[in-house]
Protein backbone atom coordinates (compact mmCIF):
# COMPACT_ATOMS: atom_id res chain seq x y z
CA UNK A 1 0.00 0.00 0.00
CA UNK A 2 1.78 3.85 -1.43
CA UNK A 3 0.80 6.51 1.09
CA UNK A 4 0.64 9.94 -0.49
CA UNK A 5 2.08 12.52 1.43
CA UNK A 6 -0.67 15.80 1.13
CA UNK A 7 1.98 17.78 2.67
CA UNK A 8 3.44 21.08 0.83
CA UNK A 9 6.36 22.45 2.06
CA UNK A 10 6.34 26.45 1.22
CA UNK A 11 9.26 29.04 1.44
CA UNK A 12 8.62 31.81 4.48
CA UNK A 13 7.90 35.21 2.91
CA UNK A 14 11.33 36.20 4.46
CA UNK A 15 13.11 33.40 1.74
CA UNK A 16 11.20 34.44 -1.31
CA UNK A 17 13.47 36.01 -3.68
CA UNK A 18 10.77 37.59 -5.29
CA UNK A 19 9.42 39.20 -1.69
CA UNK A 20 12.71 40.12 -0.77
CA UNK A 21 13.36 42.17 -4.50
CA UNK A 22 10.38 44.21 -3.85
CA UNK A 23 10.52 44.80 -0.87
CA UNK A 24 14.27 46.16 -1.62
CA UNK A 25 12.98 48.18 -4.03
CA UNK A 26 9.98 49.46 -2.04
CA UNK A 27 12.46 50.60 0.52
CA UNK A 28 14.59 52.14 -1.90
CA UNK A 29 12.13 54.07 -3.40
CA UNK A 30 10.69 55.41 -0.10
CA UNK A 31 14.02 56.15 0.89
CA UNK A 32 14.57 58.48 -2.60
CA UNK A 33 11.64 60.03 -2.09
CA UNK A 34 12.08 61.15 1.38
CA UNK A 35 15.76 62.53 0.37
CA UNK A 36 13.63 64.50 -2.15
CA UNK A 37 11.02 65.83 0.19
CA UNK A 38 13.81 66.78 2.96
CA UNK A 39 15.42 68.91 0.08
CA UNK A 40 12.55 70.34 -1.42
CA UNK A 41 11.39 70.87 2.17
CA UNK A 42 14.63 72.86 3.04
CA UNK A 43 14.91 74.53 -0.17
CA UNK A 44 11.29 76.69 0.20
CA UNK A 45 11.83 77.07 4.00
CA UNK A 46 15.15 78.93 3.04
CA UNK A 47 13.47 80.96 0.28
CA UNK A 48 10.07 81.90 2.00
CA UNK A 49 13.08 83.22 5.08
CA UNK A 50 14.10 85.26 1.98
CA UNK A 51 10.64 86.43 1.04
CA UNK A 52 10.77 84.85 -2.32
CA UNK A 53 8.36 81.42 -2.25
CA UNK A 54 8.32 79.27 -4.91
CA UNK A 55 5.60 80.82 -8.05
CA UNK A 56 5.83 81.26 -11.84
CA UNK A 57 3.94 84.69 -11.41
CA UNK A 58 7.51 86.79 -12.14
CA UNK A 59 6.94 85.22 -15.68
CA UNK A 60 4.60 88.40 -16.07
CA UNK A 61 6.29 90.95 -15.15
CA UNK A 62 7.97 93.41 -17.33
CA UNK A 63 11.49 92.58 -18.33
CA UNK A 64 12.81 95.95 -18.96
CA UNK A 65 15.92 94.74 -20.79
CA UNK A 66 16.20 94.57 -24.96
CA UNK A 67 17.82 91.35 -26.87
CA UNK A 68 19.59 92.25 -29.53
CA UNK A 69 18.36 89.48 -31.63
CA UNK A 70 14.84 88.38 -31.64
CA UNK A 71 12.64 86.07 -34.54
CA UNK A 72 9.38 87.65 -32.78
CA UNK A 73 8.49 91.20 -31.67
CA UNK A 74 10.64 92.17 -28.43
CA UNK A 75 10.84 95.33 -26.72
CA UNK A 76 11.81 96.40 -22.88
CA UNK A 77 8.23 96.76 -22.38
CA UNK A 78 7.66 92.53 -22.95
CA UNK A 79 7.31 90.38 -20.29
CA UNK A 80 10.25 87.93 -18.74
CA UNK A 81 7.73 84.89 -20.40
CA UNK A 82 8.32 86.61 -24.05
CA UNK A 83 11.86 87.29 -23.37
CA UNK A 84 12.81 83.50 -23.07
CA UNK A 85 10.69 82.34 -25.81
CA UNK A 86 13.40 85.02 -27.70
CA UNK A 87 15.74 82.95 -26.45
CA UNK A 88 14.21 79.61 -26.64
CA UNK A 89 13.70 80.41 -30.80
CA UNK A 90 17.27 81.80 -31.47
CA UNK A 91 18.22 78.33 -29.70
CA UNK A 92 16.28 76.54 -32.34
CA UNK A 93 16.98 78.44 -35.03
CA UNK A 94 20.80 77.88 -34.23
CA UNK A 95 20.20 73.65 -33.67
CA UNK A 96 18.02 73.37 -36.57
CA UNK A 97 20.17 75.17 -38.90
CA UNK A 98 23.83 73.49 -37.27
CA UNK A 99 22.11 70.03 -37.58
CA UNK A 100 21.16 70.21 -41.32
CA UNK A 101 24.87 72.16 -42.20
CA UNK A 102 26.69 69.51 -39.73
CA UNK A 103 25.57 66.56 -41.24
CA UNK A 104 25.83 67.69 -44.89
CA UNK A 105 29.24 68.72 -44.29
CA UNK A 106 29.84 65.62 -41.84
CA UNK A 107 29.10 63.32 -44.74
CA UNK A 108 31.51 64.65 -47.00
CA UNK A 109 34.53 64.68 -44.68
CA UNK A 110 33.36 61.48 -43.76
CA UNK A 111 33.25 60.08 -47.27
CA UNK A 112 36.55 62.11 -47.86
CA UNK A 113 38.41 60.34 -45.54
CA UNK A 114 38.35 56.75 -46.94
CA UNK A 115 38.99 58.73 -50.37
CA UNK A 116 41.16 57.15 -52.99
CA UNK A 117 42.99 60.55 -53.24
CA UNK A 118 45.98 61.12 -51.29
CA UNK A 119 45.48 64.49 -50.77
CA UNK A 120 42.04 64.50 -50.33
CA UNK A 121 41.89 61.95 -47.81
CA UNK A 122 44.85 63.72 -45.49
CA UNK A 123 43.51 66.98 -45.44
CA UNK A 124 40.42 65.31 -44.12
CA UNK A 125 42.40 63.29 -41.63
CA UNK A 126 43.96 66.72 -40.30
CA UNK A 127 40.28 68.22 -40.39
CA UNK A 128 39.27 65.70 -37.93
CA UNK A 129 41.93 65.12 -36.19
CA UNK A 130 42.48 69.16 -35.44
CA UNK A 131 38.67 69.84 -34.66
CA UNK A 132 38.23 66.93 -32.60
CA UNK A 133 40.88 67.99 -30.10
CA UNK A 134 40.12 71.86 -29.62
CA UNK A 135 37.82 72.68 -27.20
CA UNK A 136 34.81 74.02 -28.39
CA UNK A 137 34.35 77.12 -26.36
CA UNK A 138 38.31 77.69 -27.40
CA UNK A 139 36.84 77.04 -31.05
CA UNK A 140 34.17 79.35 -30.60
CA UNK A 141 36.30 82.78 -28.70
CA UNK A 142 38.76 81.99 -31.21
CA UNK A 143 36.25 82.19 -34.36
CA UNK A 144 34.65 84.99 -32.72
CA UNK A 145 37.10 87.18 -32.01
CA UNK A 146 39.70 86.09 -34.59
CA UNK A 147 37.67 85.94 -37.99
CA UNK A 148 33.98 87.87 -37.31
CA UNK A 149 35.42 90.53 -35.15
CA UNK A 150 38.11 91.01 -37.56
CA UNK A 151 35.69 91.71 -40.79
CA UNK A 152 36.49 95.73 -42.16
CA UNK A 153 33.65 97.96 -41.21
CA UNK A 154 30.25 98.40 -43.11
CA UNK A 155 31.63 101.09 -45.53
CA UNK A 156 34.56 98.83 -46.53
CA UNK A 157 32.53 95.32 -45.88
CA UNK A 158 33.78 92.71 -48.33
CA UNK A 159 31.27 91.82 -50.57
CA UNK A 160 30.50 89.12 -52.82
CA UNK A 161 27.86 90.30 -55.98
CA UNK A 162 24.71 91.08 -53.07
CA UNK A 163 26.41 89.65 -49.82
CA UNK A 164 28.45 91.49 -47.80
CA UNK A 165 30.57 90.89 -45.07
CA UNK A 166 31.49 93.28 -42.53
CA UNK A 167 32.33 93.58 -38.59
CA UNK A 168 28.84 93.69 -37.84
CA UNK A 169 27.82 90.41 -39.59
CA UNK A 170 26.99 88.67 -43.09
CA UNK A 171 24.07 90.70 -45.21
CA UNK A 172 22.39 88.39 -47.71
CA UNK A 173 19.94 89.56 -50.05
CA UNK A 174 15.92 88.97 -49.05
CA UNK A 175 12.73 89.64 -49.31
CA UNK A 176 10.25 91.83 -47.66
CA UNK A 177 6.54 89.78 -47.70
CA UNK A 178 3.28 91.01 -49.60
CA UNK A 179 -0.57 90.89 -49.09
CA UNK A 180 -0.05 87.15 -50.98
CA UNK A 181 2.52 86.26 -48.73
CA UNK A 182 0.15 83.91 -46.54
CA UNK A 183 -1.37 82.49 -49.29
CA UNK A 184 2.00 81.45 -50.37
CA UNK A 185 2.79 79.94 -47.22
CA UNK A 186 -0.25 77.54 -47.92
CA UNK A 187 0.66 77.17 -51.19
CA UNK A 188 4.56 76.12 -49.96
CA UNK A 189 2.72 73.93 -47.59
CA UNK A 190 0.62 71.94 -50.16
CA UNK A 191 4.19 71.22 -51.99
CA UNK A 192 5.42 69.50 -48.98
CA UNK A 193 2.50 67.41 -48.53
CA UNK A 194 2.65 66.57 -52.18
CA UNK A 195 6.74 66.05 -52.14
CA UNK A 196 5.41 63.61 -49.22
CA UNK A 197 3.29 61.71 -51.15
CA UNK A 198 5.95 61.46 -54.35
CA UNK A 199 8.41 60.13 -51.96
CA UNK A 200 6.40 57.49 -50.25
CA UNK A 201 5.10 56.19 -53.84
CA UNK A 202 8.68 56.59 -55.36
CA UNK A 203 9.58 54.18 -51.96
CA UNK A 204 7.48 52.11 -52.35
CA UNK A 205 7.92 51.03 -56.17
CA UNK A 206 11.39 50.89 -55.49
CA UNK A 207 10.58 47.85 -52.73
CA UNK A 208 8.13 46.34 -55.51
CA UNK A 209 10.97 46.39 -58.34
CA UNK A 210 14.25 46.13 -56.52
CA UNK A 211 15.43 49.49 -58.39
CA UNK A 212 15.14 52.57 -55.93
CA UNK A 213 15.17 55.97 -57.70
CA UNK A 214 16.32 58.89 -56.04
CA UNK A 215 13.82 59.36 -54.11
CA UNK A 216 14.91 62.57 -52.45
CA UNK A 217 15.54 64.48 -55.87
CA UNK A 218 12.41 63.72 -57.01
CA UNK A 219 10.64 65.07 -53.75
CA UNK A 220 12.52 68.15 -53.70
CA UNK A 221 11.74 68.49 -57.47
CA UNK A 222 8.43 68.27 -56.65
CA UNK A 223 8.17 70.39 -53.84
CA UNK A 224 10.30 73.30 -56.06
CA UNK A 225 7.93 72.92 -59.04
CA UNK A 226 4.82 73.97 -56.61
CA UNK A 227 6.75 76.60 -55.14
CA UNK A 228 7.82 78.07 -58.88
CA UNK A 229 3.72 77.75 -60.60
CA UNK A 230 2.46 79.42 -57.12
CA UNK A 231 4.59 81.97 -57.38
CA UNK A 232 3.78 82.83 -61.02
CA UNK A 233 -0.02 81.85 -60.50
CA UNK A 234 -0.68 84.27 -57.63
CA UNK A 235 -1.82 88.03 -58.68
CA UNK A 236 1.23 89.37 -56.69
CA UNK A 237 4.81 88.14 -55.87
CA UNK A 238 4.43 86.74 -52.40
CA UNK A 239 8.01 88.56 -51.50
CA UNK A 240 9.70 91.87 -53.35
CA UNK A 241 13.60 91.61 -53.34
CA UNK A 242 15.16 93.58 -50.41
CA UNK A 243 18.88 93.89 -52.07
CA UNK A 244 21.52 95.13 -49.89
CA UNK A 245 23.63 98.11 -50.38
CA UNK A 246 26.70 99.88 -48.53
CA UNK A 247 25.23 102.88 -47.25
CA UNK A 248 25.47 106.57 -48.04
CA UNK A 249 24.93 107.97 -44.60
CA UNK A 250 25.73 105.93 -41.34
CA UNK A 251 26.97 103.27 -40.49
CA UNK A 252 24.31 99.87 -41.39
CA UNK A 253 24.19 98.47 -44.66
CA UNK A 254 20.64 99.17 -46.18
CA UNK A 255 18.56 96.58 -46.89
CA UNK A 256 18.67 92.99 -46.84
CA UNK A 257 19.06 90.70 -44.04
CA UNK A 258 22.37 90.61 -41.91
CA UNK A 259 22.84 88.03 -39.61
CA UNK A 260 25.24 88.87 -36.62
CA UNK A 261 28.81 88.36 -36.49
CA UNK A 262 27.58 86.37 -32.85
CA UNK A 263 25.11 84.02 -35.00
CA UNK A 264 27.38 83.47 -37.37
CA UNK A 265 30.51 82.37 -35.16
CA UNK A 266 28.04 80.35 -33.06
CA UNK A 267 26.58 78.65 -36.01
CA UNK A 268 29.32 78.07 -38.36
CA UNK A 269 31.74 76.69 -34.78
CA UNK A 270 29.38 74.40 -34.05
CA UNK A 271 28.97 73.03 -37.54
CA UNK A 272 32.65 72.86 -38.11
CA UNK A 273 33.62 71.07 -34.71
CA UNK A 274 30.28 68.89 -34.99
CA UNK A 275 30.96 67.96 -38.63
CA UNK A 276 34.25 66.48 -37.72
CA UNK A 277 32.62 63.69 -35.17
CA UNK A 278 29.67 63.20 -37.78
CA UNK A 279 32.60 62.56 -40.22
CA UNK A 280 34.19 59.85 -38.13
CA UNK A 281 30.85 58.26 -37.28
CA UNK A 282 30.04 58.20 -40.89
CA UNK A 283 33.84 56.69 -41.82
CA UNK A 284 33.04 53.85 -39.00
CA UNK A 285 29.24 53.11 -40.62
CA UNK A 286 30.90 52.72 -43.96
CA UNK A 287 33.51 50.58 -42.89
CA UNK A 288 31.08 48.46 -41.56
CA UNK A 289 29.80 46.99 -44.76
CA UNK A 290 31.76 44.11 -45.88
CA UNK A 291 33.94 44.39 -49.09
CA UNK A 292 32.09 41.81 -50.81
CA UNK A 293 28.66 43.90 -50.41
CA UNK A 294 31.29 46.94 -52.46
CA UNK A 295 33.15 44.42 -54.69
CA UNK A 296 29.58 42.24 -55.72
CA UNK A 297 27.54 46.02 -56.80
CA UNK A 298 31.09 46.58 -58.66
CA UNK A 299 30.51 43.54 -60.39
CA UNK A 300 26.85 44.59 -61.08
CA UNK A 301 28.38 47.61 -63.17
CA UNK A 302 27.07 49.80 -60.67
CA UNK A 303 29.61 53.18 -60.55
CA UNK A 304 31.11 54.25 -57.12
CA UNK A 305 28.49 56.58 -56.91
CA UNK A 306 25.68 54.21 -57.23
CA UNK A 307 27.12 51.32 -55.36
CA UNK A 308 27.56 53.94 -52.19
CA UNK A 309 24.09 55.42 -52.61
CA UNK A 310 22.09 52.23 -52.91
CA UNK A 311 24.06 49.49 -51.47
CA UNK A 312 26.90 51.07 -48.97
CA UNK A 313 25.04 53.97 -47.35
CA UNK A 314 21.50 52.23 -46.79
CA UNK A 315 23.76 49.63 -44.37
CA UNK A 316 25.85 51.74 -43.31
CA UNK A 317 22.85 53.97 -41.80
CA UNK A 318 22.13 51.28 -39.23
CA UNK A 319 25.11 51.33 -38.02
CA UNK A 320 24.95 55.35 -38.56
CA UNK A 321 22.28 56.92 -36.96
CA UNK A 322 22.21 55.96 -32.82
CA UNK A 323 25.65 57.87 -32.61
CA UNK A 324 24.34 60.17 -35.11
CA UNK A 325 21.68 60.97 -32.56
CA UNK A 326 24.03 61.79 -29.95
CA UNK A 327 25.95 64.43 -32.25
CA UNK A 328 22.92 66.17 -32.46
CA UNK A 329 22.13 66.04 -28.78
CA UNK A 330 25.44 67.33 -28.05
CA UNK A 331 25.31 70.03 -30.48
CA UNK A 332 22.17 71.65 -29.34
CA UNK A 333 23.54 71.09 -25.98
CA UNK A 334 26.72 73.34 -26.77
CA UNK A 335 24.47 75.69 -28.20
CA UNK A 336 24.69 76.91 -24.76
CA UNK A 337 28.67 78.26 -24.84
CA UNK A 338 26.85 81.30 -26.91
CA UNK A 339 26.68 82.95 -24.08
CA UNK A 340 30.87 83.50 -24.39
CA UNK A 341 30.02 85.64 -27.42
CA UNK A 342 27.14 87.34 -26.80
CA UNK A 343 24.34 85.54 -28.86
CA UNK A 344 21.42 85.76 -26.97
CA UNK A 345 20.57 82.31 -26.44
CA UNK A 346 18.50 80.57 -23.69
CA UNK A 347 21.46 80.50 -21.22
CA UNK A 348 21.94 84.18 -21.73
CA UNK A 349 18.35 85.34 -21.31
CA UNK A 350 18.47 82.96 -18.49
CA UNK A 351 21.10 84.48 -16.39
CA UNK A 352 19.71 88.26 -17.12
CA UNK A 353 15.81 87.23 -16.20
CA UNK A 354 17.89 85.26 -12.87
CA UNK A 355 20.06 88.66 -12.28
CA UNK A 356 16.86 91.15 -11.96
CA UNK A 357 14.28 88.67 -10.46
CA UNK A 358 15.95 86.84 -8.38
CA UNK A 359 14.20 83.67 -9.30
CA UNK A 360 17.04 81.10 -9.56
CA UNK A 361 15.25 77.94 -9.16
CA UNK A 362 12.27 78.64 -11.07
CA UNK A 363 14.46 79.81 -14.40
CA UNK A 364 17.05 76.91 -13.72
CA UNK A 365 14.17 74.43 -13.42
CA UNK A 366 12.55 76.15 -16.96
CA UNK A 367 15.75 75.67 -18.19
CA UNK A 368 16.19 72.31 -17.79
CA UNK A 369 13.14 71.11 -18.44
CA UNK A 370 13.48 73.11 -22.06
CA UNK A 371 16.88 71.03 -22.72
CA UNK A 372 15.06 68.20 -21.76
CA UNK A 373 12.21 68.38 -24.31
CA UNK A 374 14.76 69.70 -26.83
CA UNK A 375 16.55 66.05 -26.33
CA UNK A 376 13.88 63.76 -25.98
CA UNK A 377 11.83 65.02 -28.88
CA UNK A 378 15.52 64.91 -31.05
CA UNK A 379 15.98 61.09 -29.98
CA UNK A 380 12.31 60.94 -30.30
CA UNK A 381 12.76 61.55 -33.94
CA UNK A 382 15.99 59.78 -34.52
CA UNK A 383 14.64 56.59 -32.91
CA UNK A 384 11.45 56.74 -35.05
CA UNK A 385 14.06 56.89 -38.21
CA UNK A 386 16.37 54.30 -37.10
CA UNK A 387 13.19 51.33 -36.81
CA UNK A 388 12.30 52.74 -40.37
CA UNK A 389 15.57 51.90 -41.78
CA UNK A 390 16.82 48.76 -39.40
CA UNK A 391 17.00 45.23 -41.49
CA UNK A 392 13.75 43.31 -41.62
CA UNK A 393 14.78 39.57 -40.94
CA UNK A 394 12.35 37.23 -42.46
Amino acid sequence: MTVHSSQQQTTPFWRDERVIQRLSQAIVFVLVLSILYALYANMTKELDALGIPLSLEFLNYISSFDIGESLIEYSRESTYLQAYIVGVLNTIQVAILGIIFATVLGIIVGISRLSTNWLVRNLAIVYIEILRNIPLLVLLIFWYQGLFLKFPNVREAITFGPVFFSNRGVTLPWGNPTETYATYVGILGGGLVAAIIVAIILTQQGKRTGRMPLVTLWAFLTFLAVAVIGWFVLPQPPLTPNIPSLPEVGFNIEGGRTFSSEFMALLSGLVIYTSAFIGEVVRAGIQSVSKGQIEAARALGLSAFQSLRLVVFPQAMRVIVPPLTSQYLNLTKNSSLAIAIGYPDIVHVYGTIINQSGRAVEMTAIMMATYLTFSLLTSAFMNWYNKRIKLVER
